[in-house]
This record gives structure tokens, C-alpha cells and sequence, in this order.
């Protein structure tokens, strides 16, 4: 049976070890909140003591932190994580960092005889736990070989994107998509509905026609339209605000580093920083609606 080591369970990496339990796999758990540690080892989970505790004995590691510097102080350095991991063994490290990140921590682990893939996800925290997350890989085809049972177990989508830091270029040009899509339909939402039109009719017709996208489709930003939507819950669980705006500031900087021009992206993350800095960070990213207008809420003190 294939040993693993998951570090990271916050909302997307809980349901994602998770699933690797279903699927029969024998896994080592480390998360600085104990609490999701126990709900995995209810369910036939180890708990390690530190993330180096985690890795003794896996043939594989999987990490899912929150941004770069998190990843490089995982990995890199004298005592870091790649010093302890078995030369031979898999890495898979699922977060959403730079790409120059993630080829800096490649390289790190190219020298010790350990095979590295970045492999970040999209489909929320509904797909990780589903099991239809898309994963975007970089690095070698016979790495992706080896981990493509892995990844099936926790996900529907696999492509693999190209070299080393590919995954990581393919999710930054994801998400500044989906961050330009949920501003666009907030605001249509919002047009609409202060001058007299039904929130659920408005959404329906923008569905049904050329405006129709992935946020109408299954992630509507106004509260009622779609009941398993966040928005119709306060706003809560999803993902995050906060990890949007890092997302589009990733963007920005690969855009400034390879010389691209990116005004829908560079407009896209002054609108989440702004909704940051009214608070609302830890809530789902589809609370960008109240920018513009929308059901007023008791935690609300910007509609």
C-alpha cells in the first residue's frame, strides 16, 4: 500500500486527504490546527507529531499551504523538508504559489534524486469534496505517470501543463479569469437588480445567453439566486478573498516579469485589495458583490 504524507489541511486539503483515505490509501496527516488533524484520524488517518514526523516512511508527499513563502519554508533549506524525504520518493505539492517558486523548490529537489511535480487545483472546496478537481501539473510526463492513480483519487480533471512551474503558470491564468468573470457578473447582477429586474430571472437570462459563464453556471455572487451558492450563506466557507487577491497578484507579477499587459487582471486585484481592507478577506471571494450592491447582510457594513 502507497504510504503518504499530507501536510496542509486546511478547507481545500481536508477533503482532499480525505478522499485518499476512501480510496484506500495509507496516509501520515501534519496541520498546525489539531482539529483537522482528529477528524482524519477518526477516520484511519495517522496523526504526525511535525511535518517531519509526516514524511518518515511515505513513498509520497503531498502539501496544499497557503502561498510561496509557506512552500519554500516547508522545503527548502538545511532543515527543511526535502533533507528528510526518502531520494526515489514523489512530491506533489498542490498550493497555488509563483512559478518561479515552484521551480526554485523543482530545482531543490532535482538534486536530491526526488521527483517534484507543482500540481495546483481548481474546483473549490465542492470539488475537493467531490473528487472532480482539475489538477494543472508541471514537470516530468513519468512523474505524472506515477502520481496520476493519486491524483484520481481526488480528482476528475488531470492535464499536464508542461515543465517544472507550468502547473502554476496554467492556475494564475485560470483564476484571473474567474476572478474578471465574478466582478463582471457581480456588477450585471447588481445593474439589474436596482432598477427593478428579479434576481433569479436577470440570472437565468444572463445564463441562457452570450453573457453566460462559469459564475452563472454554479457560483452565483447574489444571495438567493442558487441556494449551495456561498453567497447564499453569508458569504462563508468557498474560497477565500483573501487567496484571491494573492492569486491576481501572482498574476501581476508574472505579467511584469515576462513584459505582458494585464488591465483586466491589474483592475481585478485593486477590487479584491479594496474589499480586503473593508474586511472581508476570510470570507468567500464572491462577496466582491457587495462593492457593488447587493442583499445587505448582519455582517455586512459595506451594501
Amino acid at each position: 500500500m502507497t504510504k503518504i504524507a499530507f501536510i496542509g489541511l486546511g478547507h481545500m486539503g481536508l477533503p482532499m486527504a480525505r478522499n485518499l483515505l476512501k480510496a484506500g490509501f495509507e496516509l501520515s496527516v501534519y496541520d498546525l490546527l489539531q482539529t483537522a488533524v482528529q477528524q482524519l484520524v477518526a477516520e484511519g488517518a495517522r496523526a504526525a507529531n511535525d511535518a517531519h514526523d509526516a514524511v518518515h516512511q511515505a513513498s509520497v508527499v503531498i502539501s496544499m499551504l497557503p502561498a510561496s513563502r509557506h512552500v519554500e519554508g516547508l522545503y527548502l533549506g538545511d532543515d527543511g523538508l526535502l533533507a528528510y524525504i526518502t531520494p526515489g520518493s514523489l512530491v506533489l505539492e498542490c498550493s497555488t504559489i509563483a512559478p518561479e517558486s515552484a521551480k526554485k523548490v523543482h530545482q531543490a529537489a532535482v538534486k536530491l534524486g526526488i521527483e517534484l511535480l507543482d500540481a495546483p487545483v481548481s474546483g473549490g472546496t465542492a470539488g475537493a469534496a467531490a473528487a472532480t478537481l482539475t489538477f494543472m501539473v508541471g514537470g516530468e510526463a513519468q512523474a505524472l505517470d506515477q502520481a496520476r492513480p493519486i491524483f484520481q483519487a481526488m480528482g476528475k480533471n488531470i492535464f499536464h501543463a508542461g515543465s517544472a512551474g507550468a502547473g502554476q503558470l496554467a492556475k494564475v491564468c485560470n483564476n484571473l479569469v474567474l476572478a474578471v468573470q465574478m466582478i463582471g457578473t457581480a456588477e450585471a447582477m447588481a445593474l439589474g437588480v436596482a432598477n427593478g429586474l428579479d434576481a433569479k430571472t436577470l440570472a437565468e437570462i444572463m445564463r441562457q445567453s452570450s453573457g453566460g459563464n462559469w459564475v452563472l453556471e454554479r457560483y452565483n455572487p447574489w444571495p438567493g439566486v442558487m441556494e449551495t451558492a456561498p453567497a447564499s450563506h453569508d458569504y462563508d466557507g468557498g474560497f477565500m478573498a483573501e487567496l484571491m487577491a494573492k492569486d491576481l497578484g501572482l498574476a501581476q507579477e508574472t505579467a511584469q516579469a515576462s513584459g505582458n499587459s494585464t488591465p483586466m487582471g491589474a483592475l481585478a486585484l485593486q477590487l479584491y485589495r479594496l474589499l480586503l481592507r473593508q474586511g472581508h478577506g476570510q470570507r468567500d471571494f464572491s462577496v466582491i458583490q457587495q462593492l457593488f450592491g447587493g442583499p445587505r447582510h448582519s455582517t455586512d457594513d459595506t451594501a
